[in-house]
């Protein structure tokens, strides 16, 4: 996949970073539009000391739960993600000031889901780009954990306590080697599917 999902950086024009250890953290959302699953995924490649490409994938939502879908902290409707990559946007720091996570740095843009249903909307028209607190977080703090619920607001979830520990781990690397900033980019499953199929 790690190939996959390099060439199809390239070719939207995104950046890819291929300094020793250094993160592409790329989150790819799944066609479904029922909410409250951790259905998406986050992709962690890079390459070693050696120059290998090396590839972590975790299962993640990208996608709001259902109880904030249905309950918006803002009037204009819950945020999703929208599609796009968001140059070093990310930073290590604390997540609503109680554990470390990547918390943004720099604008990102999201669409509002403004019919309060249980349904994803992620074309309904209404961008809002600003500082939102779209982080890129861990469920649950012990196991491996269900369904969405009061997780996501709009950030990007892991759904392993475990996967996320060790994704945290190779951000430690990165910043101590570039900095504390990471940029994260967030690709529809359609588009990986087009790609894939074209090297088929």
């Amino acid at each position: 996949m790690n190939n996959t999902l390099k060439d199809i950086l390239l070719q939207k024009g995104y950046s890819v970073f291929v300094r020793p250890f250094e993160l592409n953290i790329v989150g790819i959302r799944t066609n479904s539009v029922l909410p409250n699953r951790f259905d998406d995924s986050i992709h962690v490649f890079f390459h070693n000391s050696e120059g290998k490409l090396v590839e972590q994938r975790f299962a993640a939502t990208t996608d709001p739960g259902t109880y904030w879908l249905q309950n918006p902290m803002n009037p204009q409707g819950t945020a999703i993600l929208k599609e796009g990559q968001y140059l070093n946007a990310y930073m290590i720091g604390l997540h609503r000031g109680k554990y470390m996570a990547l918390i943004q740095r720099l604008p990102v843009t999201v669409m509002r889901d403004y019919d309060r249903n249980a349904v994803l909307d992620f074309m309904n028209g209404r961008q809002d780009k600003g500082m939102f607190g779209i982080n890129i977080h861990r469920a649950a703090e012990n196991g491996t954990t269900k369904t969405v619920d009061q997780y996501s607001a709009g950030c990007q979830v892991f759904a392993s306590a475990v996967d996320f520990n060790q994704f945290m781990s190779l951000c430690e690397r990165h910043r101590q080697l570039y900095g504390n900033q990471f940029t994260y980019t967030l690709l529809d499953e359609r588009a990986v599917e087009r790609a894939t199929k074209k090297k088929e």
